[in-house]
């Protein structure tokens, strides 16, 4: 060894990860709620979500979509879910201000993982958003979190949809309120308009429909002949077509 010299290298990423589950493990959860996140910035950084106390999955966001707005969508998702109380979801919130070239969530993964069946909701497909079309063919696997926790589209809506509308209206509107997707066709393909045919078509809504079953119901069997709505485990559809093969879904109602 050379006299007046020595290497030193630095292990900035695992101090970090060291440091951070510190913090994390350090902290009480909050609420996953609307009124639970409210306070967290739309920045970058990591969180935690747990079930009934036990860590179920880890994410990080950055700066563009940010923390309270991830959070907000994930606090939605678990509404209106099988087997699921949303009251008992939890999360933790770290802002990270300077992310290094480390995955840090993979890394906290990695830490967490198989402790108590930890992270059993991250690669179950619980973070994704919808694809599209190419996901009404899927064959949802048993573990997945569609799987385990289906939508319920028997459960009673908040607010008073009854009355007459446009089938485009009532689409939309079913759209914005309900916590999973509803997806209809639109005009010209990959569009956000309505199909010419809910633009032109007048639905009337009973005040007995409450639940989205009853009111997409309703509103599929007032439309011109043609039109199906299907529920998957996910998700609702309205297209005008006619299918019986879907995999792994429901036919709610045809025109």
């Amino acid at each position: 060894m050379t006299d007046g010299y020595r290497d030193f290298e630095f292990d900035l990423p695992g101090a970090l990860l060291d440091h951070l589950v510190t913090v994390l493990d350090g902290m009480e959860v909050a609420p996953l709620n609307v009124g639970g996140v409210a306070g967290i910035p739309d920045a970058q950084g990591v969180y935690q979500l747990f079930l009934d106390g036990r860590l179920v999955y880890i994410g990080k966001t950055d700066a563009e979509s940010g923390l309270r707005r991830r959070l907000e969508r994930h606090a939605e998702k678990v509404l209106h879910r099988a087997e699921l109380a949303p009251e008992l979801m939890s999360f933790k919130a770290v802002r990270v201000f300077v992310f290094t070239a480390m995955d840090l969530e993979t890394q906290l993964i990695k830490h967490y993982a198989g402790k108590d069946g930890a992270t059993a909701w991250n690669n179950s497909g619980f973070g994704s958003n919808d694809p599209g079309r190419n996901r009404d063919r899927t064959v949802i696997k048993g573990k997945n979190f569609d799987a385990l926790h289906p939508i319920n589209i028997d459960r009673t809506l908040d607010g008073d949809f009854s009355g007459t509308r446009t089938a485009a209206a009532l689409a939309l509107l079913l759209k914005d309120s309900l916590p999973y997707t509803f997806r209809f066709e639109t005009y010209p393909t990959k569009s956000r308009k309505p199909h010419p045919s809910l633009m032109d078509t007048t639905v009337e809504i009973s005040s007995e429909a409450r639940t989205a079953r009853a009111l997409i119901t309703e509103l599929t069997q007032q439309l011109p002949s043609g039109w199906q709505s299907t529920a998957f485990r996910s998700h609702v559809i309205l297209y005008k077509e006619h299918v019986d093969d879907y995999p792994d879904a429901e036919i709610l109602a045809r025109s």
